[in-house]
């Protein structure tokens, strides 16, 4: 502000100081209009994720739990809403003197600021119901409602937001954004949350779906792995791609403006970032996605559509930490080893007999924690001072950077692993003491939506036919007789 006042001072005149102090306020109001019109449209797209999220839950359970995965991706939403707006945000964003977790703002009680505005709280929650979304995929099919509304009011008041603080407040002990003790004398680069987001719902995926054991069928009686498929793949293709559009929100969307400039006058400024953002973030899912389709076809002959939306997702939430610090060439090979995580992954679940309906915990999990990795080896350069202009001199260890910021990222990984496995870990295993966590064996064979829902989400039989006939040609597993 101050210096657009005297450079237009300077050609106006002496005399025009209020003139150019005139203009150049209405300037800074409407380049704080488009940042926020930026931002809130950005949180638009994220929240869009949360349908992508339901369809894909959705279409990779089987037909008698439908019902139960909806209600619980809707009520991620509505519950985190409103744990985030009572405490989260605060812990996540507030002023700290610990660097540990914030303590200020909460219930929204000093917004807006000069720090932040609404849109900012609207986009911060549709990331915390993102990670809870991906916990609810980990433990679908067998687990007690009232498990779903207490480990998702935890997850998003207190132990996503204590995460995202460390990581993404300018007083976090690891964040990029300090301008002093910076870790390793680099800070953690984790731009869009593949550790922030991704390794937090998957880690959490990861014990809930540990404490409760496998699905019924899900390993026979010598061991050997059972598929139990979904039951719609066109549900799953249909929330793939509502996620890869609502993913255009999620990485680009993090530098909360637009409109920031690099170089006066120039072309290339913080619009052309996020437009690279976007390409990297696009290349890197599809190269997971020919990967994962080739390798699959290898490995069991087959062309699995369910198998190459897995493997596009694997490949979007590797790219998110670096997706704007890299080169697009980059993002190709995040995308291609990400393929790889995730085949690896879950073969080692089916050898430990590991049953994840949604394959969440290795897909967000393992490869989130790939793309953390990824963004310490190729992080370039000149983006990373466009980006962290706050930073040292510190970037990926492929590109000449050293080994700081690789030093970094593997502590992200290790304490978010470490945070998520106390906390979430603890919960799961107290909810299981209780009783409160898994159904009844007999509710789970039936289906949780004649058990639990008051009723099938599909109408099964044609005029004509019978429950029995239904059975006998595959629609469904079993009619349960309800008291």
């Amino acid at each position: 502000m101050a210096t657009c006042s005297a450079d237009l001072t300077s050609l106006l005149g002496a005399n025009a100081t209020g003139a150019a102090d005139y203009i150049c306020n209405k300037f800074t109001d409407a380049s704080y209009a488009v940042d926020n019109t930026y931002l809130l449209f950005s949180a638009y797209l994220v929240f869009s994720m949360q349908l992508g999220f339901a369809m894909l839950c959705a279409g990779s359970v089987r037909a008698k739990n439908t019902m139960n995965i909806m209600l619980t991706n809707v009520l991620d939403a509505a519950t985190g809403g409103l744990f985030y707006y009572l405490f989260g945000f605060a812990f996540a964003f507030g002023k700290s003197s610990n660097g540990f977790i914030g303590h200020s703002n909460f219930s929204l009680g000093s917004t807006p600021s000069s720090l932040f505005d609404y849109s900012n709280f609207l986009y911060q929650w549709a990331f915390a119901i993102a990670a809870a979304g991906i916990t609810s995929g980990s433990i679908a099919e067998r687990t007690q409602f009232v498990a779903y509304l207490i480990y998702s009011s935890f997850l998003t008041g207190f132990v996503y937001p204590v995460v995202s603080h460390w990581f993404w407040s300018g007083d976090g002990w690891a964040s990029a954004f300090r301008t002093d003790d910076f870790l390793f004398g680099s800070g953690v680069i984790d731009f869009a949350g593949s550790g922030v987001v991704h390794v937090v719902g998957g880690v959490a995926g990861l014990w809930g779906a540990l404490i409760e054991g496998p699905r019924i069928g899900r390993f026979d009686h010598t061991g050997r792995s059972v598929a139990l498929r979904g039951h719609s793949a066109t549900l799953v293709v249909l929330g793939t791609f509502m996620l890869w559009f609502g993913w255009y929100g999620f990485n680009p969307g993090s530098f909360n403006k637009i409109s920031s400039i690099y170089t006066s006058g120039n072309y290339y400024g913080q619009w052309s970032a996020v437009g690279r953002t976007a390409v990297t973030t696009t290349l890197a899912g599809c190269s997971a996605a020919l990967t994962t389709l080739f390798g699959k076809r290898i490995l069991t002959g087959h062309w699995n559509v369910t198998d190459v939306c897995n493997g596009l997702l694997g490949g979007f939430a590797a790219i998110t930490s670096g997706c704007s610090v890299v080169e697009p060439w980059a993002a190709i090979i995040c995308g291609f080893v990400a393929a790889l995580v995730l085949i690896g992954c879950n073969k080692l679940a089916e050898k430990l007999k590991f049953d994840d309906p949604l394959e969440a915990a290795q897909l967000h999990g393992g490869c989130g924690a790939w793309g953390v990795l990824f963004t310490g080896l190729f992080a370039s350069q000149k983006y990373v001072r466009e980006v962290y202009s706050a930073r040292p001199d510190h970037y990926g260890l492929f590109m000449g950077g050293g080994w700081r910021l690789l030093g970094a990222q593997v502590i992200q990984i290790l304490v978010i692993v470490g945070w998520v496995s106390v906390t979430m870990g603890s919960l799961f295993y107290i909810l299981h003491k209780l009783g409160l966590l898994r159904i009844s064996a007999d509710d789970e064979m039936a289906g949780m939506d004649l058990t639990r829902h008051g009723g099938l989400a599909y109408v099964y039989h044609d005029e004509g036919e019978t429950p029995k006939q239904d059975i006998q040609m595959g629609k469904i597993e079993s009619y349960p007789s309800l008291p």
